[in-house]
């Protein structure tokens, strides 16, 4: 793909990604769904906090309403909250403007199919092909024109459902929301408030600027001193389009998404809710998750690196739990997306349930410690292809006697070749890092 990657266009905004393209997306997508079938077609779309995103929102709904689409604008709203909206209300897609941890100054285009998943390839092919110049697409004209909606009550409709989807009451527990000054401002305290906790907010004040600055789940320090500070059972950190979530349990330790998803897999499992017993996360995820999960007879299938990877393999097998390190949490029994504020209601409902503190929850696991170490290499294909990395690999890993592994994989994106190393020692983790770095030595740029 030339401009959408995993997570869609994303580029420092007016250079990478500028109002033209914002404009074309919206061209073409309100053609596609629309006038290309003779009929008017229905888009939903909302924005995070950043000030480029009222740029980016104005240029796709002109390009929407020009093709002949009616634009429903949801203005402020979690990416998750796109999702829903688009399969609750049967629009023919919803687009999300937004660059999630990303600084302020980058920003991103998301498209999203009619049953609130990502787009698919090929659409996005179409949309890149237009965007170059080859494929012409006519504007709308006299009644054909569309129409812009304020769709206010489509944020009242996810904020409802993340509520409805809570079935137990946090009267009396204190929880601290980090809403990293971006889309779960507006949503998250509210959802918390009518459940009856007591909620302690803060980063909940955009401005524009100040989206992921020092705050939510990329800087999960802030909520650590937090919750010691003001004595919280729970905390919880979003990212700036809220669709991931690190939480802080009460002794002020980050609980990370592969202890989120022990602690909500064991839960679920317990009680009958683990689809076939397992669960799906991705090759990056640690040694002694791996070994919590073993202990306790929950199977787990490991997928590439990315929640699109993790979602199409629980949608083609039927599994109902997913997700990744950085706090991308799937439960596919009721959302088809990560949804940092459903995933914190998950993990209460855990709390409530077991009764029992999240740090008693998540005792179990031994996270092993991590060594990551990016290669800059001249050729990342002909490096993963190489016999003396795949010995080494195999060698590093006979040197940890099956009490750790190494992981080496290409960057999807940059000349990079990643090396992991997780062992019950920092020491441990070098050496085996090392044996394969050797390796790598003559295709080093």
């Amino acid at each position: 793909m030339k401009y959408f990657g995993t997570d869609g266009f994303r580029g420092r905004a007016n250079e990478g990604l500028n109002v033209e393209h914002a404009f074309q997306i919206g061209r073409f997508v309100g053609w596609y769904y629309g006038l290309r079938q003779d009929r008017k077609a229905r888009i939903v779309l909302g924005k995070d906090t950043r000030r480029s995103s009222y740029m980016f929102e104005s240029a796709l709904v002109s390009g929407l309403v020009a093709s002949g689409a009616d634009a429903y604008m949801l203005h402020v709203i979690p990416t998750p909250g796109v999702s829903y909206v688009t399969a609750d209300g049967s629009f023919d897609c919803g687009i999300m403007i937004t660059a999630s941890h990303n600084p302020y100054s980058d920003n991103g285009i998301k498209l999203v199919n009619r049953n609130g998943e990502k787009m698919d390839e090929d659409v996005l092919k179409q949309v890149e092909r237009y965007i170059d110049g080859k494929i012409e697409v006519p504007l709308a004209t006299g009644d054909k024109i569309g129409c812009t909606v304020d769709f206010m009550q489509g944020r009242n409709r996810y904020i409802a459902h993340l509520i409805s989807s809570a079935n137990f009451s946090l009267q009396g527990i204190r929880i601290g929301l980090d809403c990293a000054n971006g889309a779960a401002s507006s949503v998250a305290k509210p959802v918390f408030d009518a459940l009856g906790a007591d909620v302690y907010v803060f980063n909940n004040t955009p401005n524009g600027f100040n989206i992921n600055v020092n705050c939510g789940s990329t800087h999960i320090e802030e909520m650590q001193s937090y919750v010691l500070r003001n004595h919280l059972d729970v905390g919880f950190a979003y990212d700036g389009d809220a669709d991931r979530c690190l939480a802080v349990d009460d002794r002020g330790r980050v609980v990370d998404g592969d202890l989120i998803l022990y602690v909500c897999a064991r839960y679920l499992n317990k009680h009958g809710g683990l689809a076939k017993s397992t669960v799906v996360p991705t090759v990056m995820s640690n040694f002694g998750f791996f070994k919590a999960l073993d202990e306790i007879g929950i199977k787990y299938e490991k997928t590439d690196v990315g929640d699109k990877h993790v979602y199409a393999c629980m949608r083609k097998k039927g599994y109902s739990l997913g997700g990744e390190q950085s706090g991308h949490i799937i439960f596919g029994d009721i959302e088809n997306s990560g949804d940092g504020i459903m995933t914190s209601l998950r993990i209460m409902e855990a709390i409530r349930a077991e009764k029992e503190p999240l740090s008693t929850l998540v005792r179990p696991v031994k996270l092993y410690p991590q060594l990551l170490i990016n290669v800059p290499v001249t050729d990342r294909d002909a490096a993963m292809e190489s016999p003396e990395v795949e010995a080494a690999t195999i060698e590093a890993e006979r040197f940890l006697e099956g009490n750790g592994r190494v992981l080496v994989r290409a960057s999807g994106t940059e000349s990079l070749v990643r090396v992991l190393a997780e062992a019950p020692t920092d020491e441990l983790c070098r050496k085996a890092d090392d044996i394969v770095l050797k390796a790598l030595e003559r295709f080093r740029v």
